[in-house]
């Protein structure tokens, strides 16, 4: 299948009946085509509403909860936006078309490698990819109008709330990584974080350090 009319309509139906109703995000993940971000075998199901293997052990995400997380974080055209877990690079290029700048993070060398070569190729200039260990966030490029997490913590990593701007907010998947996990929206106001609990979801458990590949 490629992405073609019918692909990318019953794509799009697939993420409005599951909630993604924002017409940016939306034309965002229209214009993002998900087939450049997954290789070899499971190449010709890029466009079905399911997770999908890539390298290192890692998967990306179902378009479904992509499009429910980047709706939740509210990014805004001025806004610099921390990614921690890069995975295929699908979910940052998404976010290049909605903010200024797109920061993102992850501890496999070759998945950040594998994403930079596949942004230069779509000529996406508005992200930076590093190989770190994104559950201690980018101090030096701090603070962040939004945080996105793609990997599940017990709680919200305290560096990464630190990192985020007065009126920010930060998307992350809260749990034991064996049992299904909860998405949090964090609001930074003056006083603290206000927490809200958005839905059920299942993702790779954030893992301190860097990947050994």
């Amino acid at each position: 299948m490629t992405w073609g009319g019918e692909a990318k309509m019953q794509f799009l139906f697939a993420l409005r009946s599951k909630g993604v109703t924002e017409t940016a995000v939306l034309e965002a993940m229209e214009r993002i085509d998900r087939g450049d971000f997954i290789q070899g075998y499971f190449q010709d199901r890029a466009y079905e509403d399911m997770p999908l293997p890539i390298a290192c052990g890692q998967t990306i995400s179902q378009p479904s909860v992509v499009g429910v997380m980047t709706q939740a974080l509210q990014v805004g055209p001025r806004d610099k936006v921390l990614e921690v877990g890069t995975g295929s690079g699908y979910q940052a290029a998404i976010l290049s078309l909605l903010a200024r700048r797109v920061y993102t993070v992850d501890r496999h060398r070759r998945l950040v490698a594998a994403a930079k070569a596949i942004f230069d190729a779509l000529g996406i200039t508005n992200i930076t990819a590093f190989t770190a260990d994104g559950s201690h966030g980018l101090a030096d490029q701090a603070p962040f109008d939004r945080i996105l997490v793609t990997a599940a913590a017990e709680d919200p990593p305290g560096p990464l709330l630190a990192q985020l701007k007065i009126g920010g907010i930060m998307v992350v998947p809260v749990g034991q990584s064996d049992a299904v996990q909860r998405l949090i929206r964090v609001t930074r106001h003056d006083g603290g974080f206000d927490y809200e609990e958005l839905r059920p979801v299942r993702f790779v458990p954030l893992v301190e350090g860097l990947g050994k590949d």
